[in-house]
């Protein structure tokens, strides 16, 4: 397994900063409800062993957090895992050399992914739903992600963007 150095870390959080901008913008979403939307980002090294797979270059985990609410009882809410799969990025990156490089990819993840969590925690989307529900909800979030980083003038953007259009499939391009 091939692992983030301590540079590319560091540039994920970033580019999670930029993506949360992003997403923020394109849904109308003040602070407290971007705040509202739990989750986390974990790379490789810090995933449990269900959160790894070799399918995805990221994927979506839920959990639940019970949190005491007065005397009288507790909350539960689910908290989201964005499961970074440092080994697929790393080899789609070496694998598309000339032309995929590591930050318009972590951006184009992070913006996938962060819709994800926005969709599911609005209720627009339901985390458990049946296997063909789920492919047409990738749909949904494969073209929001399209219109979110439409509006970003890079042209690296722009070519992992037409890797992701529906002409191509990024994890068919990139198996081993």
């Amino acid at each position: 397994m091939r692992y983030f150095n301590p540079l590319q870390i560091f540039q994920a959080k970033q580019i999670f900063d930029q993506a949360e901008k992003l997403t923020q913008k394109y849904f109308r979403l003040s602070p407290e409800e971007l705040k509202a939307n739990r989750y986390d980002v974990k790379t490789l090294v810090e995933l449990q062993k269900h959160e790894v797979t070799d399918r995805a270059f990221a994927h979506l985990c839920r959990y639940f957090i019970r949190k005491k609410e007065g005397p009288d009882g507790t909350r539960e809410f689910p908290h989201y895992r964005v499961c970074l799969q440092d080994h697929r990025i790393l080899d789609a990156v070496d694998r598309g050399r000339s032309f995929i490089k590591y930050e318009p990819l972590m951006l184009y993840i992070a913006v996938h992914e962060l819709t994800h969590v926005i969709r599911f925690s609005h209720g627009h989307s339901n985390f458990d739903a049946p296997e063909a529900e789920k492919e047409h909800e990738e749909e949904k979030v494969n073209a929001f992600t399209q219109n979110i980083l439409g509006s970003v003038p890079d042209r690296g953007v722009m070519m992992v963007m037409d890797c992701f259009n529906k002409r191509y499939d990024m994890n068919a391009i990139f198996q081993n």
